[in-house]
């Protein structure tokens, strides 16, 4: 038996139309799962489920607001409906504003705590139900390294990503009774649009970066793919309330 293979279970990955959220369904899609790519643009989303199939397996796109309750939960009904049930909840849709703290309006605080935190909340308790109703489940959250150090540039997405982290310990203890397993996923410095967006804004940061991290490099999305594959199989059955950083050491550099 391959404790690795997700043959006939289905993903929801949100934000899954690029980045870290592509190569994550990506992955998911190479060791057997049916994945549904729920993001806001339409045309990536298309783009990304054209890759996808090219694993074999089945893939469509719903475009889902994460800010909007009902959107969420009708991603959630829509693909219990299409695929006949939900096995894997991976909460990666995202957004980031960079500036100090002091010059932060209200409005920009919500959009990102609303994005990155509460979405996931509202996706999770969504699944739930689904998952616990035939025997188990798993959820994935992506935090970040801000869910670890602090930043003077990046308030509201820290706050946001250590409350992932936090979210994802609470229902871990809520929910292992019924055989769902919640992680959480640390990224370090990865090279995605977001990350190339922080290099232009934040001066230094690229060299910075490639000195304190022990592997020498910027990470890249695909390296996200194995530490996907692991928490939505069963090789991770006896594995819940991690935050697992995947960041070529650098949390861990002195």
């Amino acid at each position: 038996m391959n404790i690795f293979d997700l043959s006939g279970r289905v993903a929801v990955v949100t934000g899954g139309n690029g980045g870290i959220g592509l190569a994550m369904a990506e992955g998911l899609a190479d060791a057997g799962a049916d994945i549904v790519v729920a993001a806001r643009n339409t045309e990536k989303g298309a783009t990304a489920v054209t890759k996808i199939q090219a694993s074999g397996v089945r893939s469509t796109f719903i475009q889902v607001d994460v800010r909007d309750p009902e959107s969420i939960s009708h991603l959630v009904e829509s693909v219990v409906e299409q695929f006949g049930g939900l096995d894997i909840l991976v909460n990666n849709a995202g957004t980031n504003e960079r500036k100090q703290p002091e010059e932060y309006s209200l409005d920009e605080w919500q959009r990102i705590i609303d994005t990155n935190l509460t979405s996931a909340f509202i996706a999770s308790q969504k699944a739930y139900p689904h998952m616990s109703r035939v025997g188990g489940g798993k959820i994935i959250n992506i935090g970040s390294m801000m869910s670890i150090f602090g930043a003077s540039f990046t308030v509201p997405y820290a706050s946001s990503k250590g409350g992932i982290v936090q979210m994802t310990k609470g229902m871990a203890c809520a929910w292992a009774k019924d055989n769902v397993q919640v992680n959480a996923v640390l990224p370090g410095w990865i090279d995605t649009t977001l990350t190339r967006e922080a290099r232009q804004q934040v001066e230094g940061l690229h060299d910075r970066v490639e000195a304190r991290t022990p592997a020498g490099r910027w990470g890249l999305p695909q390296d996200l793919s194995g530490i996907a594959v692991f928490l939505a199989s069963s090789a991770s059955d006896f594995v819940t309330g991690t935050a697992i950083p995947v960041d070529g050491g650098y949390s861990v550099q002195g």
